[in-house]
């Protein structure tokens, strides 16, 4: 069994002595994981970095053995990350995300597009951590629609009614309008206009998109998993509560 794909790395951790356990997301086999021989060298090391995207090949005798991977880079982004502390932990955030989210070896093509593209993102000269924030917030949005928990914002789950909504019901997942919502806003969560596409992104924003996406995918993904939400998620959200 052996395929060749594009890799984004997740996670690299020692596997023996001097080989690694390395995790990547790709856009033909979703996530997989395979050991690297000679992994935990110096040079295959800084190769296997978080962030870092690879040509991949992974070869195994039979497919749901752990498998083998041979590696070259492709790209690496920590040159231009490395020395902006807040860039790093958005990149380890969204790793952690992905690699704690998505089921291993399943096609999420969209996932890995959006994982580049917030790697895309951390690049550009212009960004701040609110936007970072906002745009980790979409990712798991699309991640709760690709694993079947999708939220629908489409209406008012009490009214139908198309605007205003500025709530998400906690038990079904749906919109809810400021003036349906009004009564029970102490039991409902606040739904940011960027979610829908319309409003400014800022601080209070991006952090009322990841409480939100965070609740669903506690109660769905994480506490069914067994892992919770991941330190790197934790420490962001927390960066850009102190942020000003």
């Amino acid at each position: 069994m052996e395929w060749q794909d594009d890799a984004i790395v997740l996670s690299a951790a020692r596997f023996g002595e001097h080989d690694a356990l390395l995790e990547v997301m790709t856009p033909q086999h979703g996530r997989s994981r395979g050991f690297v021989k000679a992994g935990m060298s110096r040079r295959n090391k800084a190769v296997l970095q978080p962030g870092n995207k690879l040509s991949v090949s992974w070869r195994s005798r039979l497919e749901t053995n752990l498998g083998r991977f041979q590696v070259e880079l492709v790209h690496s982004p920590l040159g231009l990350l490395i020395s902006d502390p807040a860039r790093m932990a958005a990149l380890a955030a969204v790793c952690a995300v992905v690699q704690s989210t998505m089921p291993e070896r399943q096609l999420h093509e969209g996932v890995f597009d959006a994982l580049d593209g917030f790697i895309k993102l951390l690049e550009a000269e212009d960004g701040q951590l609110s936007v970072w924030g906002a745009a980790l917030a979409r990712i798991e949005l699309g991640i709760l629609a690709e694993l079947g928990y999708g939220l629908d914002l489409s209406e008012c789950a009490a009214t139908g009614a198309r605007d205003n909504l500025i709530y998400v019901s906690p038990k079904s997942g749906r919109a809810v309008s400021a003036e349906a919502g009004s009564p029970y806003k102490g039991r409902l969560l606040d739904l940011p206009a960027f979610l829908m596409g319309d409003g400014e992104l800022g601080k209070t924003p991006a952090i009322a998109g990841l409480q939100l996406t965070g609740f669903f995918l506690e109660r769905n993904v994480w506490v069914v998993a067994g892992n919770g939400q991941p330190d790197a998620r934790e420490r962001l959200i927390a960066r850009l509560v102190k942020h000003k």
